[in-house]
């Protein structure tokens, strides 16, 4: 249920998700951390909902996540503000327009700070020309909200009215950064604490003249805001469409001393060790990077043992972590060469037992 979604008790679980993040990583010898709180409602840009049809009725539900409990959802008070006032007004449009309502199962949102709404329609059918005539009368009901685009998406078919990807604008350090973020793709969830996760891994990035290499870039949200503290930034990134973003970005953004290559990082280690050659890496010259300073932001699994082997050869660390649990064993194999000199917390979820972590570190 939404009812644990309280203001007034927000500060007190920051406190305890602090206390428990002191403990687990305690054996470490951790610097006090920085907490980086979230605004306490209307913080997440994304939210995703089924779709009961009850009768003539139709609401979007969420499960309990550990009883199964369906519940219903006119309101999410965790949303940003123009996910709150675009849900509902949808719901209530599609209610009679069979077209627009047949087999709908799930409705996806995706905002931005910058007022940007995409909204991803999930059908149990086909869908045709009815369907897409509907759906732009839709797009002109919601226009008032601001900036919306809508897609559907059905069995092998994917329909776009007219975009499928939003706008970001965040504020770091007194400069704008803008990028685009497509369905389906990771961003980041939290827009605010994202601007200070960014300002935190630029803070710790001090070291003059240096290099950096980023593992799992992403559509580049940290090496492009990054990218004018360091000479040169190489990237790297599996997700085709994470590094189509990442080009779109780097233009938008008109960075020059940026280049993505869409490879693992475990893919990334064999090339350094000269295990393998790609052809992706064909016109890069690996010998000309630095290699001062790596930055890591991997997926909940964490890194592999090669990866940490291959930031293990790096002067500087630094890692963004969504999984403390996995953050905590890849500093067993980290801190046999390295010491940990900043510890970060990013209040990314609220009213969640989930956190994510900062950590710098140098060489012994």
């Amino acid at each position: 249920m939404l009812s644990h979604i309280n203001p007034d008790h927000y500060q007190t679980q920051l406190e305890q998700k602090k206390h428990a993040m002191r403990e687990l990583f305690a054996s470490f010898n951790m610097p006090e951390p920085q907490v980086f709180a979230s605004e306490p409602l209307h913080y997440r840009l994304r939210a995703e909902f089924r779709v009961w049809h009850d009768g003539d009725d139709l609401y979007y539900i969420m499960f309990d996540q550990q009883t199964r409990q369906k519940f219903r959802v006119d309101q999410f008070p965790v949303a940003s503000t123009l996910i709150n006032a675009a849900m509902q007004r949808l719901v209530d449009y599609i209610r009679d327009k069979e077209a627009l309502r047949r087999k709908l199962f799930q409705v996806d949102f995706l905002s931005t700070l910058s007022g940007e709404l995409l909204i991803s329609l999930l059908y149990h059918r086909q869908l045709d020309d009815q369907w897409l005539n509907h759906c732009k009368q839709l797009k002109q009901h919601l226009a008032d909200l601001g900036s919306i685009d809508i897609i559907g998406r059905a069995r092998k078919q994917k329909i776009i009215v007219d975009k499928d990807y939003v706008t970001e604008r965040l504020q770091v350090k007194g400069k704008e950064l803008i990028y685009q973020q497509v369905e389906n793709s990771f961003t980041q969830p939290n827009g605010k604490v994202n601007e200070q996760m960014l300002e935190w891994a630029i803070d710790a990035s001090t070291t003059p003249d240096a290099d950096l290499v980023e593992l799992y870039c992403g559509n580049g949200n940290f090496s492009i805001a990054l990218a004018p503290y360091y000479k040169k930034v190489l990237a790297t990134e599996i997700s085709k469409s994470s590094v189509q973003s990442a080009q779109f970005n780097i233009a938008a953004n008109r960075v020059e001393n940026l280049a993505i290559i869409r490879m693992s990082a475990e893919e990334f280690s064999q090339a350094m060790n000269g295990e393998r050659t790609f052809r992706r890496l064909e016109g890069f010259d690996l010998s000309h990077y630095s290699y001062d300073t790596v930055l890591v932001d991997p997926p909940r699994a964490g890194m592999d043992i090669d990866s940490c082997r291959l930031a293990a050869r790096f002067d500087k660390i630094i890692y963004i972590s969504c999984n403390p649990q996995t953050l905590h064993d890849n500093l067993n194999v980290l801190t046999q060469t390295h010491n940990v000199d900043k510890f970060a917390l990013f209040d990314q979820f609220p009213y969640t037992d989930h956190i994510e972590c900062g950590v710098v570190l140098t060489r012994k």
